[in-house]
C-alpha cells in the first residue's frame, strides 16, 4: 500500500537547523507533487511547502519563505525539508503527504498522510 514516512524531527535552538524527509513507497512516486504541513497544538493543520513531480516547481508559506527549501529526489523516493533560522514558532508536528495534480495548501487536497514527526524549536 501507499506509505508516507516522515523522519529527521527533534529538538534545536532558535536559529538553527533540521532536515526533514519523508520517503514513500508503493506508488510511482515521480508522479505526484508533495506537500509539507504542520500542525501546533490547538491549531489546524498550516501549509509549509510544496514541491512538483519533477522538481522544477516549489511553494511556500509566507511564514517560512526563505528560510525553508523543499527539494526532492525522485530516484530514493524521498523529499526533503531543509529548514534553516528556526524559531520558537515553527515547534509542530510536520507531514508530508500527496498532493492533487493542482496546486493547492488546503489539506482536504492531499491524501497519504504520513505520522509525522516532532519538530521543537527552544528560545
Amino acid at each position: 500500500q501507499v506509505q508516507l514516512v516522515e523522519s529527521g524531527g527533534g529538538l534545536v535552538q532558535a536559529g538553527g537547523s533540521l532536515r526533514l524527509s519523508c520517503a514513500a513507497s508503493g506508488l510511482t512516486f515521480s508522479s505526484y507533487a508533495t506537500g509539507w504541513f504542520r500542525q501546533a497544538p490547538g491549531k489546524g493543520r498550516e501549509f509549509v511547502a510544496r514541491i512538483s513531480r519533477s522538481g522544477s516547481s516549489t511553494y511556500y508559506a509566507d511564514s517560512v519563505k526563505g528560510r525553508f527549501t523543499i527539494s526532492r529526489d525522485n530516484a530514493k523516493n524521498t523529499v526533503y525539508l531543509q529548514m534553516n533560522s528556526l524559531k520558537p514558532e515553527d515547534t509542530a508536528v510536520y507531514y508530508c503527504a500527496r498532493s492533487s495534480p493542482y496546486y493547492t495548501t488546503n489539506p482536504s487536497d492531499y491524501d497519504n498522510w504520513g505520522q509525522g514527526t516532532q519538530v521543537t524549536v527552544s528560545s
